[in-house]
C-alpha cells in the first residue's frame, strides 16, 4: 500500500469558463484547454452566466461580440458576482473602446481573434501566473523559462531555426520548451544560453 508521503502530489483542478455564441471557437479552446489539464464548462448562451460563475472558476474567457448580451455587460455582471475571478476577453473585432472597458472592470487580458495555440497557451500562462495559480512549482519553472527564452529571441530577432542551427537541438524541442511542454536539461538550457548570447541564469529569471 503507498503511504501518504510517497503518493504523488495532487494537481489542483483549475476550473475555466469560456462563454462565446460560436460553437466551432468553444470546442476548439476547450480541446486545447482540456489537453493542458483544466477542467473546462463551455457555455453559448451570454444570459446563463450570471447563474454558471456562482458555481465558482479561477478564470473566465469571455467573447464581446454575441448575441442577446455583450461580452462587456457580461463582465460587469460577472464583477458584481465575482470581483477576483481572473477574465480574458477575446473578439474578432478589436476596437480601443472594448480595450479601455474591459481593463475598466478588471479584465487580465485581451486576445485577438484569430489566435493560435501559442496565442492562447501565453495568455493562459500569464493569467495563471499572475494569479499564483501555478499548479506545481516546477510546472512554474517550466513556464518561467520557456517564456524567458522566447522573450530573449524575439529581442534578439532570431527564429526557432536560427536558434536549432547554432544550439543542434531540434526545432520541434526548442518549440516544446518555450512553450514549456518538455524539460529541458541542464546541457540544453546552455547551449539555449550561449545561441542567446546569455546567462543560464538568465533563463530563470527570478523565479
Amino acid at each position: 500500500m503507498t503511504s501518504e508521503s510517497t503518493k504523488p502530489e495532487q494537481i489542483p483542478e483549475i476550473r475555466v469558463l469560456v462563454v462565446d455564441d460560436d460553437r466551432s471557437i468553444l470546442e476548439y479552446v476547450q480541446t486545447l484547454l482540456e489537453r493542458d489539464k483544466f477542467v473546462v464548462k463551455t457555455l453559448s448562451d451570454p444570459t446563463l452566466v450570471e447563474e454558471e460563475i456562482r458555481k465558482g472558476y479561477h478564470l473566465v474567457i469571455l467573447d464581446v461580440m454575441m448575441p442577446k448580451m455583450d461580452g462587456i455587460e457580461v463582465l460587469r455582471r460577472i464583477r458584481k458576482i465575482d470581483s477576483d475571478v481572473a477574465v480574458v476577453i477575446f473578439t474578432g473585432f478589436p476596437s480601443l473602446e472594448t480595450a479601455v472597458e474591459s481593463m475598466k472592470l478588471e479584465a487580465i487580458d485581451y486576445l485577438k481573434k484569430p489566435f493560435s495555440v501559442d496565442d492562447l497557451r501565453s495568455v493562459v500562462a500569464r493569467v495563471m501566473e499572475k494569479k499564483g495559480l501555478s499548479r506545481t512549482p516546477e510546472e512554474q519553472l517550466h513556464r518561467t523559462i520557456g517564456e524567458n527564452i522566447r522573450n530573449l529571441r524575439k529581442q534578439k530577432e532570431l527564429t526557432l531555426k536560427q536558434i536549432a542551427r547554432r544550439t543542434g537541438l531540434s526545432v520541434s524541442l526548442l518549440s516544446q520548451i518555450e512553450r514549456a511542454e518538455s524539460s529541458p536539461s541542464i546541457s540544453s538550457l546552455y547551449k539555449i544560453a550561449v545561441a542567446l548570447e546569455s546567462k543560464v541564469s538568465d533563463l530563470f529569471g527570478n523565479f
